[in-house]
């Protein structure tokens, strides 16, 4: 198990390395000039190859790569080029808004999505799974960014239940502020996870060990629960796992809309502003974040599953 780990974690470090590389090299294809695009088109030119410098883009493609591994092996990724602010200071600023969308999201989705999947399971064919199966579907269909469109339409115009844009102050208002962010973003993921749980149940229950637990004469809900969930809630682990991503990105529309701060709003602006440093910066912390939320779903399904430990 510790080699597994070991090996997962090397691999994610790899990886992360790859994806800075890759960025690099899409955002120097951009077409124009980042100096010119940050102090507009009637900066002289001094102005320009000074503010190119500052940047370090006066140097080769491969040196500016070269330096910034070197940088951020020393916890530094650069400053922003307008404030002149820690680019790590402003991205872990607004890291806990996006952290806290996505985990709200994903979580409500997993505690409505894994018990209506394992009930519709255990009454396959019946009316209920039905009418399961069809709303899972219809929410997996929809993109969030139309449900977080209607639902500010329904729950804050037309209602006035639930603030539109912002983030709120304080706890409580936070919350609040949270609500319709979240079912924009983890609606779909209830449908993902509910039809996952119900496929892995009925697999479950066809295998041996579920056949001889009822020789033996257990009851059905003690078998449901102990013999046939733990196995098929994995699927869905590992489905959360590898949708970090996902979650991530429609994040990143849900912020804009709500107008929320956070990664994907931060994103969104230093592209629009060619502002490097923070594009790098955000996109670091968040590919960190992916590949972090994989290794520990595959960590999380080796201790969960015998099977897995064994082959480790």
């Amino acid at each position: 198990m510790a080699l597994y780990a070991i090996q997962r974690l090397l691999l994610s470090v790899l990886i992360i390395a790859v994806a800075v590389c890759l960025l690099n090299i899409m955002l120097h294809l951009v077409p124009g000039d980042p100096a010119v695009m940050i102090l507009g088109p009637r900066a002289t030119p001094e102005l320009i190859e000074k503010t190119r410098v500052e940047m370090g883009l006066d140097q080769p493609f491969l040196i500016q790569m070269a330096t910034f591994f070197g940088n951020l092996l020393r916890g530094d990724m650069g400053v922003d080029v307008f404030t002149g602010r820690s680019v790590t200071t402003i991205v872990m600023e607004a890291l806990p808004f996006t952290l806290a969308l996505i985990s709200a999201s994903i979580a409500w989705a997993a505690l409505i999505g894994i018990p209506l999947g394992a009930y519709s399971a255990l009454r396959r064919n019946t009316w209920i799974d039905r009418i399961t199966g069809i709303l899972s579907v219809g929410t997996i269909s929809i993109p969030s960014f139309v449900m977080a469109l209607y639902g500010t339409l329904i729950f804050a115009v037309w209602l006035g239940w639930l603030p539109a844009i912002g983030a709120g102050e304080g706890f409580g208002d936070q919350v609040v502020h949270l609500i319709l962010p979240a079912f924009a973003v983890g609606v779909s993921w209830v449908g993902y996870i509910a039809r996952i749980v119900r496929a892995a149940m009925l697999e479950v229950m066809g295998e041996n060990h579920v056949r001889m637990a009822r020789a033996f004469g257990l009851r059905e809900g003690r078998i449901a629960r102990g013999y046939v969930l733990r196995i098929a809630v994995l699927p869905a682990v590992t489905l959360i796992g590898a949708g970090v991503a996902h979650l991530f990105s429609a994040a990143v529309f849900v912020e804009v809309i709500f107008a929320r701060p956070g990664i994907g709003a931060l994103i969104v602006s230093a592209v629009n502003e060619r502002n490097y440093p923070i594009v790098l910066g955000a996109v670091l912390i968040t590919t960190a974040i992916i590949v972090l939320a994989t290794l520990i779903s595959d960590l999380v399904i080796a201790w969960l599953d015998p099977r897995q430990r064994e082959g480790l």
